[in-house]
């Protein structure tokens, strides 16, 4: 799968070459392009914003430099599609469903935005916007580094164990059940004894039980859009009861 960012710091994408990503650029499993709107300034000074219209605090990203960026990059891949992502606080907020509606993409793009934002006739050439969250950052680059990182992983050999990015939070809309690990005692608190009891069908009754208990506790606004099973209700109301 192939990333194309927009990018006015390029160099902050560098971190994609560490770890298990940066086996995957390696091994070809992802390519991550970046370009930066300033190639594509008019002047000598590489402007890329400017002062809003109507007065006001900060600078606007100019609409023209950002537009020959995504020209460039569809050259570039010789016209063939590509969905492109506007990184804003505006945007909807980013999820697992979104990451796994972008892992089937050949290409995705990424515009990433700075300073006070964008002229809004940028919004006019992506096809979606995208947000982390309700907050503000100083850039897209941030929210573009987790859609990546989030979107890979769910690639064929990205990860070592392919299982895991279908056994973990939110893959199937709950919260992951608790891990453990040696020592079967740490600091008073033990490993609990269903999982050292090598009953395979009692672990996994476990493992989902404290998967709906701690989405429960934690987030339980995600059990309205859940799938959940007969066996699921049972154990909520096992959970209610020892409540």
């Amino acid at each position: 799968m192939r990333f194309e960012v927009i990018t006015l710091f390029p160099e902050l994408f560098e971190v994609l070459d560490l770890g298990l990503l940066g086996k995957a650029k390696d091994a070809g499993a992802i390519e991550v392009t970046t370009i930066t709107p300033r190639h594509f300034a008019q002047d000598k000074h590489r402007t890329v914003d400017d002062a809003p219209y109507g007065g006001g605090s900060g600078m606007v990203l100019m609409p023209g430099p950002f537009a020959a960026a995504i020209d460039h990059l569809d050259t570039e891949r010789g016209g063939a599609p590509t969905h492109r992502v506007l990184l804003t606080p505006q945007g909807a907020p980013f999820s697992q469903s979104h990451a796994h509606r972008f892992s089937k993409l050949e290409t995705l793009t990424l515009v990433c935005g700075r300073y006070e934002g964008f002229d809004e006739r940028i919004r006019s050439f992506v096809d979606e916007e995208v947000s982390l969250g309700d907050f503000v950052l100083l850039g897209g680059e941030t929210a573009a580094l987790a859609v990546i990182e989030a979107t890979a992983r769910l690639l064929p050999g990205v990860l070592g164990n392919q299982d895991s990015a279908a056994d973990e939070s939110h893959a199937d809309g709950l919260l992951e059940y608790p891990q453990y690990t040696r020592p079967e005692v740490f600091r008073g608190r033990a490993v609990p004894d269903v999982l050292r009891s090598g009953n395979h069908a009692a672990i996994a009754r476990w493992r989902r039980k404290e998967s709906l208990r701690r989405t429960l506790e934690r987030r339980p606004e995600l059990l309205e859009g859940a799938e959940l099973s007969e066996e699921d209700r049972v154990l909520l109301d096992e959970i209610a009861s020892e409540t």
